[in-house]
């Protein structure tokens, strides 16, 4: 309630992630949801599939069907989207492949515009190892282009140009990828681990991203300068940006 000419309560920064699969918003941007959440800011994870063909061969191995390992997906990314402080939701679009279609993208434009994101989380363009990625990066573009379209049919109000950031691919040098970005998650690391450790069906996984945090921890402390030399083990993610950062100062 507001008294007077007292202003309205600014509403929490949003942030929006696109991903493929139940387990790539863990892997490549848990510390900067993480670090959102902990700041008191909404994020919502749009998860476009369950990775239930392509990434989860321990339970096709142990003779899982089809809906029960999508059903194990998903409890494992909500329990880790939980664990990081986010809200996730589930697009069952089918992976291996991932189809880019008009319907799929009109879907994430209701996201973009109920959601108002500050800011959005997503793919790189390319990943020559993994069809699925560059396909939620198309449709996380597009689709974020739309919702700014006034002419776009659909509800809610229309959304600004947030800025995007590409999380880090598996295979960066493979991927074109740069760490343009480096994000200090080192206040936030158990959280991501404790996060991780909540996909089951990727458990070798663990250790390569855990050896990832602490490699662009390195790059952080060499690249903070020495009025912001970091003494202590810094753990961190890595980022591109693709559309120009908008500044008043240089920094």
């Amino acid at each position: 309630m507001t008294h007077g000419n007292a202003p309205a309560p600014t509403p929490p920064r949003s942030t929006l992630v696109v991903t493929a699969h139940a387990g790539d918003f863990v892997w490549r941007a848990g510390g900067a949801i993480a670090l959102a959440a902990s700041r008191g800011e909404r994020v919502t994870i749009a998860c476009l599939t369950f990775g239930e063909r392509g990434e989860s061969a321990k339970a096709w191995r142990a003779g899982k069907k089809l809906a029960e390992i999508k059903a194990i997906r998903r409890e494992e990314a909500e329990q880790a989207a939980a664990t990081l402080g986010a809200k996730v939701r589930f697009f069952d679009a089918g992976d291996y492949p991932l189809l880019v279609t008009p319907e799929l993208t009109d879907q994430l434009v209701a996201v973009y515009r109920e959601t108002q994101p500050d800011v959005v989380l997503t793919h790189p363009v390319d990943d020559p190892y993994n069809g699925d990625h560059p396909a939620a990066h198309r449709m996380a573009l597009e689709a974020r282009v739309l919702a700014q379209a006034i002419g776009y049919p659909g509800p809610g109000e229309i959304i600004g140009a947030p800025p995007v950031f590409y999380f880090e691919p598996h295979q960066p040098e493979m991927s074109g990828f740069r760490p343009e970005v480096l994000l200090d998650i080192t206040e936030v690391w158990e959280t991501k681990r404790k996060a991780m450790e909540c996909l089951a069906a990727q458990r070798h996984l663990w250790d390569y991203y855990t050896d990832l945090a602490v490699r662009r921890g390195a790059q952080l402390k060499r690249n903070a300068g020495p009025n912001l030399g970091l003494p202590h083990r810094a753990m961190a993610e890595a980022y591109m940006r693709p559309y120009p950062q908008v500044a008043k100062e240089l920094a």
